[in-house]
């Protein structure tokens, strides 16, 4: 390549390499200075029931974490935080996607902590990509208001594939909150589904959020979700979608009748509101602290905290169980195997299966 900096005519100039540019990191940065402190078992717990949100945030991390010695040390937090939680008042929170659950979540925080005080925990399930595995993380900057509150604790978590795995966690991250003196908790589900049952095992008061035209009286039927819900109401009652509102409000109240009365003995009530507006949530909070009112005069709180904690038991028992099936080095092996030989045609599914948990056990056995 010609420069023409280097022709005879211009010889009499001289050409300067340049200024050496600077490197683009602080060479008088501390690396060290922002690396996160590894807290021992004894001072997390100490931190959480003194109400540090950073040793709080970290304590979650360890439970959403697979590391098995991230779980381990959490194991070990959530067996010294048990002593000091169960004093909370926890509701889930559901409905259909667009529903406006993380607005009106944002209203209703600020509602109650205006008016009842204390400290509130929102945890929010949000879903994964199945493609990516990622997860937007974005409840948060829905609930403008609340998360400026400095008494409010806001975490959502990825469900990264495995509902029943961040419903553990999730519970497991209930009992941490309120060692740390969070006496409200928020459970938002990811919509309708298995979720919700997941959900219900893991709160005290279940409410469903619903939209105006999504059906009669044989759709309300048709959403099992009605039967586990302790409260629905219908949202976006505002504007010229004030009388939609009422007629699925009836719509709902006559669903309801058609299901076997709940075991608290409390009717579920249909109520109106406008999340975006503000609009109807006294008389909603209202209404739930009715409902907290007759079940702890009527012994059905602490009747179902006890087969919520009876009914995690059981399910820890089938994850660990689940868990030592597929890590077990024997099946490991036959697994291969065992696909080959179903997607060959040569044994059912069946018979597969039933081989390949007879092996286990019989592993189990020596």
């Amino acid at each position: 390549m010609q420069h023409p900096e280097n022709s005879e005519e211009y010889k009499g100039l001289t050409v300067n390499s340049g200024v050496v540019q600077p490197s683009s990191i602080n060479p008088y940065l501390q690396r060290n200075k922002f690396r996160r402190r590894d807290y021992s078992v004894s001072e997390m717990v100490e931190g959480i029931s003194k109400g540090d949100v950073t040793i709080l945030s970290q304590a979650v991390t360890l439970v959403e974490s697979v590391n098995p010695n991230h779980q381990a040390k959490a194991q070990e937090v959530i067996e010294k935080c048990l002593p000091l939680s169960g004093k909370s008042l926890r509701v889930g929170i559901s409905g259909v996607p667009g529903a406006g659950k993380s607005t009106s979540i944002d209203m209703f925080g600020c509602h109650v902590l205006d008016t009842k005080g204390g400290k509130l925990a929102v945890l929010a399930i949000d879903p994964s990509s199945e493609r990516s595995k990622g997860s937007i993380l974005g409840d948060k900057t829905r609930m403008e208001k609340l998360s400026l509150r400095p008494e409010a604790f806001i975490r959502p978590s990825p469900t990264a594939g495995s509902l029943g795995g961040v419903a553990r966690k999730t519970r497991e991250t209930i009992i941490l909150c309120e060692a740390a003196g969070y006496d409200k908790i928020f459970v938002e589900t990811v919509g309708v589904g298995q979720s919700e049952t997941a959900c219900h095992s893991m709160v005290d008061f279940f409410l469903l959020i619903q939209l105006a035209g999504t059906g009669d009286e044989l759709q309300g039927i048709k959403r099992g979700i009605m039967e586990i819900a302790d409260g629905i109401v219908i949202n976006k009652c505002d504007g010229n979608n004030v009388d939609k509102c009422q007629m699925a409000a009836t719509n709902f109240r006559n669903a309801l009748h058609f299901f076997p009365p709940s075991d608290s003995g409390w009717m579920p009530k249909v109520m109106c509101y406008s999340g975006f507006y503000g609009l109807g949530i006294k008389e909603i909070w209202d209404m739930i602290y009715q409902y907290f009112d007759f079940v702890k005069n009527n012994g059905y709180f602490d009747y179902r905290r006890n087969a919520q904690n009876k009914y995690w038991m059981y399910e820890t028992i089938n994850e660990q169980l689940k868990n030592s099936f597929y890590n077990s080095p024997d099946i490991i092996d036959r697994l291969v195997e065992a696909e080959n030989s179903v997607l060959k045609g040569q044994q059912t599914s069946f018979a597969a299966a039933g081989q390949l948990l007879d092996a286990y056990f019989e592993n189990l056995k020596k």
